[in-house]
Order: structure tokens, then sequence, then C-alpha cells
């Protein structure tokens, strides 16, 4: 009786808990938060006993361990966080109650939309600089391993694993053979994803350019038709040329593709001198050694431009001739208009007059015909004598020999004295 009496005592107290433990969301996805609750079920006659609760994944306690909260929150959740779950509950300090356990399995997303980026951005780097290609994911979560390829063969730069939507792979200093098409691929479990295609240009400053003079002969001649070619060895295209003769551009030409060009042009004798040329890509430019031309003038041609001088300087001389005379027929003409506006001047005293007549019969009968010339220059005066030849009489006696019998009798002979000729005289003759 006292055995049953205890039983019946003691039933209520000894009767067992129920504890069950719940996951919230039952399915979490990678990167999201979950709730653990551990749930007691028990007796009306226990509902004011105190109880603590504990934690547990795969025999692991999780947190602190027991404690006065039923709940237990994961911030972060990752795929390996998948696994068996169960808590347990006590009363202080009697009995200890464990739930069942629970399969927690976390949701991974596959990631999706990868595309691939670059610093400095659009692809155009210069040679010597860094480049920077950066990995994007839109979606997937987890740790996502990262892959760089370059080439359409798929050379594989790179390869990292990280817990991000992003990686970045660099190139520290550019080079040349570094220009080519470059992809990227981002795999978190579910197979690789990959991105498009982007070109990486390297621009290349142009070298310095070489000048090359090419003449038909060993020696280049006036009129000869001589080339000109510069070419820059090293350098992205497009380049532009420029040809310059002591500093003054002769012309300029554009290489779309890179390589040389060549500039023609004939020679003249001032075409002699120093030449260089300029190449220039936008990266800076730069110019070539100074090439020396001298040009030899044919001997024809030196005759030629003798010839040409003599007659320039022959026409200068007449032009100025030419300009003299002018000048000095309008001067004589100022001065006929100066005489015909003043008043009539007194004519120029007589001269007075002497002649000898030899070999005439009768002086008086032949009168010679003169008339006085003014003076133009000097102090001469002259006389023009008209002769008219008379035919002498038969019967008549010629009057006695003089000493001069010798001389012609056809001739006259005159003697003239001079005058003392004013200025007036002078403007008279003008």
């Amino acid at each position: 009786m006292l055995l049953r009496l205890l039983l019946l005592i003691c039933a209520p107290l000894c009767e067992p808990n129920v504890v069950f433990l719940t996951a919230s969301p039952s399915q979490p996805i990678e990167g999201t938060s979950m709730t653990l609750t551990c749930n007691i079920q028990h007796t009306r006659q226990k509902s004011n006993f105190q109880f603590q609760f504990c934690f547990f994944k795969d025999g692991r306690v999780l947190g602190k361990g027991w404690n006065s909260s039923p709940d237990f929150q994961i911030a972060t959740i990752w795929r390996e966080n998948s696994g068996s779950y169960w808590c347990g509950a006590k009363t202080v300090p009697f009995i200890e109650t464990w739930s069942r356990r629970i399969q927690i399995q976390v949701q991974r997303v596959p990631v999706s939309n990868v595309s691939l980026e670059t610093q400095p951005p659009g692809g155009l780097v210069m040679e010597g600089e860094k480049l920077v290609l950066v990995c994007l994911v839109a979606g997937g979560t987890g740790d996502i391993t990262f892959f760089w390829y370059k080439g359409a063969l798929g050379l594989n730069l790179e390869t990292k694993t990280q817990r991000s939507l992003m990686a970045k792979f660099e190139i520290p200093t550019v080079r040349e053979s570094d220009a080519e098409q470059y992809y990227c691929a981002a795999d978190n479990g579910y197979g690789p994803s990959l991105s498009g295609l982007v070109s990486i240009t390297v621009r290349i400053p142009v070298s310095r350019p070489v000048l090359t003079l090419r003449a038909p002969g060993a020696e280049a001649v006036v009129v000869d038709v001589v080339e000109l070619h510069c070419e820059a060895q090293r350098g992205s295209p497009p380049i532009l040329y420029k040809f310059y003769h002591e500093d003054v551009t002769l012309g300029n030409s554009l290489a779309p593709s890179g390589g040389g060009v060549s500039f023609n042009f004939s020679l003249t004798a001032e075409y002699s001198g120093n030449y260089y040329c300029e190449a220039n890509n936008g990266l800076g430019a730069q110019r070539s050694e100074l090439v020396p031309l001298n040009i030899t003038v044919p001997t024809r041609d030196r005759k030629e431009l003798l010839t040409s001088g003599v007659i320039e300087v022959l026409l200068g001389i007449l032009g100025l001739g030419t300009m003299a005379l002018l000048f000095c027929c309008w001067l004589k003409r100022k001065i006929g208009r100066r005489a015909a506006r003043d008043p009539p001047r007194s004519p120029p005293s007589p001269v007075p007059q002497q002649s000898t007549y030899l070999n005439s019969p009768d002086p008086e009968q032949q009168h010679p015909v003169y008339e006085n010339v003014n003076v133009v220059r000097g102090d001469e005066v002259y006389s023009l004598v008209y002769h008219m030849q008379q035919e002498l009489q038969p019967a008549a006696v010629g009057p006695p020999r003089t000493h001069i019998e010798d001389k012609d009798s056809s001739a006259i002979y005159s003697w003239l004295k001079k005058a003392s000729i004013t200025d007036l005289d002078y403007e008279d003759a003008m």
C-alpha cells in the first residue's frame, strides 16, 4: 500500500517533458540568417518550472552553452552550416530533456551574369602602366572560384576562391604582348559561368623616327625628284608624320596602320640645307636627326642663271636710263612753258661781222647770205653762210693775183669775232 501511494504521488513529477526543435526558415539560403527555437511541451503541473536550453550541431555545442533563451540565431548561414541540429531543455537542477534531431540543408544560389571590366576603363592602357581585370557576378552565394583567361585558346592566368561577388587580377606593367582578348569565369559548385570577351589595346608612344633621303643618282641635282622617307620603328597607329626643311614645314602624311610614309618634291637650288621629320600618335611627338642635303647645279643651268642675271642687270640699267630721259624731257617742257609765259625779251646785241672775199671780180656784186645762230654752248658765235655761184664774163680781166693763188677759187673764207653771251641768249636758244 505504501509503495502504491508513493507512485501516485511521484507520477506527475516524473512524467517526461516533450522537447522539439524548429528552424526558420526551414530551407535557408546561403548568405541569409536562420533562427533555431527549442520548444517544450510540458504538463500543466510543471508550467511554472524554470528551464534552461542548449543547442547542438553534429555533436558540438552552439553558442555559449546552457542559457535561459529558447532561441539561437545564426546571422549568416553558409553551405557548410548544413547538418544535424537538436536542442536540450532542463529544469534546475533536475531533469534534462532532448529534442529529436532535424536535418537542415543550406541552399546555395548559382552564380549568374558574369562580366569582366578593366581599369583603366575602355580597355585602353599605356605601355608600362598597370592593368586591372575585374571579374563580377550579379548573383551567387557561397565561395566562388574565379578564373581569368587570355586569348582565344583560353590560357589560364590566375585562379582565386573567395566569398565575394567580385575578384581582381592585376598586370603590374603592361607590355605590347599583353594586347589581347580576355575573359573570366566564376563557379560556386554548379559549374563555371563565363563572361564576354574584352579586348585590351596597349598604346605605345612613337619611337624616334629615322629620315632617309632617296635621290635618283649619287648626287642630288636641280630638277631631280627627291623622296623623303620617315619611319618610326615603334608606336601605336595612326601616326602623323611631318617633314621640315630648316624649320619650315614641307608637308605631312598620315599612316593609318603604322609604318613609314614618303614625301616627294622637285629640287631647286634653294632646297639645299638640313631636313628632319616628326612623328606623333597622340602620345607625344618625336623628331628625327638632321639630314643635310647638298644640291649640285649643272653647268648649263649655271650659264642660264648667269645669262638671266646679266639680262636682269641690263634691263635695270635701261629702265634707269629711260627714267632719266623722261625726266629731262619733262624738265625741258617745263622750262619752255615758263619762257612762253614771260614777256618778250630784247634781241641780243648785234655781233660785228667782217668778211673778206677772195677771187671775186666785184665784191659789191656778190652778196653772201648769212645768219647768226644764237649761242648754245660756251662763248662761240657761229654764222651760217649761203654761197651763190655766178659765172664770170669772158672779157673780164681778173684782178691781180695775190699771194694765195694756190687756194681754190670757189672757196669762201670768213673770220668770226667772239661775243659775250648773257643768260638771256641761253634761255632764247632753249
